[in-house]
């Protein structure tokens, strides 16, 4: 490193360049004679050394804005970059294809920008890494990001997985023959793996998704040691709380199974990223602070000549010096342009002064560069310890010209100009002619054509296509009702417990279940205590990939922490965001490792119902999450208010997804007011699981009577208001309990509409 990068990156002058010089020869020796770890370790034995002799000395966790692999040690690319840049040019032009034919006679929408700037990543990742699975390998998770979704399309298209209209169907899926808008399995079920959007979940689920398949690995349920999870993001959505609110904990838990790539093109969807600083050197700090593998991809091969020729540090430093919003508006302009605004002294000047403005113009950035990404991958995969993200510098709306590229109307451009089409297809060199351009034409290679064989021998080698998504798995042994005989006959007489005590009863019963107790996941965000749940952390152990490294305090008590890399709870701490990915995680596993897993998600809702802890505020008196949870087609919900009835429920509930693996998931309150629980009475087991049953008839006589109906622990009320009416008014009541006014009014919804 030389003087000149050195004040850049420390904001500081060099007082003494000939005694700086002689330290960096030094440890230039060192680096050679002995390698790279020698060299760290006298460099953190001096900032020790300073520290401890009582001065301060800034912390940076930034490097040079250079690529973090240098030219001598970068992977060579395998492929054939002739063949690979001819079908990575019909995918873009593809990609732009859908979304203007879609946009033609409608207003469906679609984004062009995006997928323009990352195509290069998403081609060496299909070409040379992903895994689908196969008999050789499990496959690897990727998760999309979301406006790139024309991009996978494209791809599949040119492999004969999509018909041209299904392409022309793009965001139109209302006859059950079109393509979604964004990555979600529940829209195409056999192709996405993992929804994306909105913003910020896919890099917080991957996370998740990572740790998870370690603690499959640990408690002997799959071999997940050879798959990798990989996250695409942009650089605009790592400002969403969700992208980066994880990092640590994938840090800390050395998920070197983890790779994001966050897709650097300097724009969101008004404007510069950080125009007035370096969303990437940003990133670096934010990651590497984390405990991630930082892996910058800045700069194309074709920067390499000249950054060898920078013997005094000058590009390097103006590299270093010039913002995000030059750097977007150098790609809005031409080669004269960069060379007055970019090279602007005479020193830079020199360094091109041979050069075209042509030549300057073809310098292309990192995650353009198929043979820079390839060597980015290859070191992410190969990286031991630490989970791993690659910071890819590109250009939004790459290729599309004036209609787009670096501009900041580009993510919201659904159309383009002809002369922008003609500059497209010249720049890609693409079979179409003027005629043909009217029409908009998507473009296929010949049956046995080099390029076609190419493409379906590289995912071949890989395992199959991808995206791909299991929909099914193979069936449990789940336990009969009867097996949880104790919840269904009264209480003691004098015993009194809560829906809650009788849940952790219920789970206690499945976890000792001998076909589905090791698949249970009981997952709570730091309210184990509250739930009087505390039991399991010695029966089932709370999961930690370590073990436990220390003496817990009440490690002389029956029931006392224990973590255990085999352990069978997942504690998150305060973090509900977690602890719901952790059930996205385990109740996807069917599908993502053909291993079912039942997750139980217990935490401590605000909106569940009306509870005793009456001094918590206004926060637990509504029941309103039930009116939301009846929004969600597949979510089943309940509200009961007996043990019988919470058994019925989760008896059913595990035959009908673990069984008849309905696409369904619950949603079930429970509280903490304890009282006695009667027996199941015989017979009504079926209108439990409708939503109402008759719980108890009032007196036959001609006295006035009124039917009255409640679910949870407003039930107890209930049956107290129809003993006030007898007594008081002489008016008999007939009681109807209802777990479910959701499923309730679900059938009447069914009736209406299809009687």
């Amino acid at each position: 490193m030389n003087n000149s990068l050195i004040s850049e990156i420390t904001g500081q002058n060099d007082i003494d360049p000939t005694e700086t010089q002689e330290w960096i020869e030094a440890l230039q020796s060192v680096l050679e004679q002995d390698g790279s770890e020698r060299a760290h370790f006298l460099i953190e034995q001096l900032v020790a050394a300073t520290r401890h002799s009582g001065f301060d000395i800034p912390f940076s966790a930034n490097t040079a804005y250079l690529n973090t692999i240098p030219v001598s040690r970068q992977a060579q690319f395998p492929g054939d970059a002739t063949i690979e840049q001819k079908i990575r040019s019909y995918v873009r032009w593809n990609a732009m294809m859908m979304v203007l034919r879609a946009n033609k006679h409608t207003n469906v929408g679609g984004h062009i920008a995006s997928f323009a700037s990352a195509a290069t990543l998403y081609d060496v990742g299909y070409n040379h890494f992903w895994h689908a699975p196969s008999d050789q390998h499990d496959g690897d998770l990727i998760f999309t990001q979301g406006h790139l979704t024309p991009g996978d399309y494209a791809r599949a298209f040119l492999l004969g997985r999509f018909t041209q209209e299904q392409m022309d169907n793009f965001r139109q899926e209302v006859n059950g023959n079109g393509l979604s808008s964004y990555p979600h399995p529940w829209l195409m079920q056999d192709f996405w793996q993992f929804p994306t959007v909105s913003m910020g979940l896919g890099p917080i689920m991957a996370i998740y998704q990572a740790r998870f398949m370690r603690y499959l690995q640990d408690r002997g349920l799959a071999d997940t040691s050879e798959r990798k999870v990989w996250s695409f993001l942009g650089d605009g959505e790592t400002d969403e709380p969700e992208s980066l609110g994880a990092i640590g904990l994938a840090g800390r838990e050395k998920l070197d199974n983890l790779i994001f790539v966050v897709n650097c093109n300097l724009q969101r969807l008004d404007g510069p990223v950080r125009g007035n600083g370096k969303i990437i050197q940003e990133l670096e700090s934010e990651f590497r602070g984390a405990g991630w593998n930082v892996i910058k991809l800045v700069w194309g091969q074709r920067w390499d000549a000249l950054l060898a020729r920078d013997k005094n540090g000058l590009l390097a430093a103006r590299m270093m010096a010039c913002v995000d919003g030059d750097y977007q508006t150098f790609k809005a302009k031409d080669g004269a342009y960069v060379r007055e605004h970019f090279f602007n002294t005479p020193e830079l000047k020199a360094m091109v002064a041979d050069w075209s403005d042509h030549d300057i113009w073809a310098l292309n950035r990192g995650g353009h560069d198929p043979a820079k990404t390839y060597a980015a991958f290859h070191a992410a995969v190969n990286h031991k310890g630490q989970p791993t993200v690659i910071l890819a510098k590109t250009i939004k709306g790459y290729g599309m010209g004036a209609s787009g590229e670096a501009q900041n109307i580009s993510h919201q451009q659904k159309k383009m100009s002809e002369i922008s089409l003609t500059h497209f297809r010249d720049r890609y060199e693409l079979p179409v002619t003027d005629e043909e351009m009217q029409k908009l034409p998507y473009l296929t290679f010949p049956e046995g054509s080099k390029e076609l064989l190419y493409i379906q021998q590289r995912r071949a080698e890989l395992g199959g296509h991808l995206p791909s998504r299991r929909t099914k798995s193979y069936a449990l042994d789940v336990p009969v009702l009867s097996d949880f005989k104790a919840l269904l006959e009264a209480s003691p007489e004098g015993r009194e417990t809560s829906t809650t005590m009788a849940f952790v009863r219920l789970l206690n019963i499945l976890v000792k279940d001998k076909n589905i107790g090791k698949r249970i996941v009981p997952i709570v965000p730091d309210e184990s205590r509250t739930f009087g749940m505390e039991g399991m952390f010695r029966q089932l152990g709370i999961w930690s990939q370590v073990g436990q490294l220390y003496t817990p305090q009440d490690a002389d008590q029956l029931m006392f922490y224990k973590e255990d890399k085999h352990g069978q709870v997942l504690q998150e701490g305060i973090n509900e965001a977690g602890g719901l990915c952790d059930w996205i995680a385990a109740g996807t596993a069917y599908s993502t490792h053909n291993v079912p897993m039942i997750p139980f998600f217990i935490y401590y809702s605000m909106t569940a119902g009306r509870t005793t802890l009456n001094g918590e505020g206004l926060q637990h008196e509504d029941g309103h999450s039930h009116v939301m949870a009846a929004t969600v087609p597949n979510c089943v919900s309940y509200d009961p208010t007996y043990a019988y009835e919470l058994a019925v429920i989760i008896q059913d509930g595990l035959r009908r997804m673990y069984v008849e693996q309905e696409d369904i998931f619950y949603y079930i309150t429970v509280m903490n007011e304890n009282y006695s629980h009667p027996a199941l009475p015989k017979g009504i087991e079926l209108d439990i699981l409708k939503g109402m049953y008759s719980f108890s008839k009032g007196a036959k006589s001609k006295a006035p009577r009124v039917q009255l109906l409640g679910s949870g622990t407003i039930f107890r009320e209930v049956e107290f208001a129809a003993e006030l009416l007898r007594n008081d008014w002489g008016v008999e009541a007939d009681l109807w309990s209802c777990p479910s006014f959701t499923e309730l009014a679900r059938d009447g919804q069914a009736c209406e509409r299809w009687n």
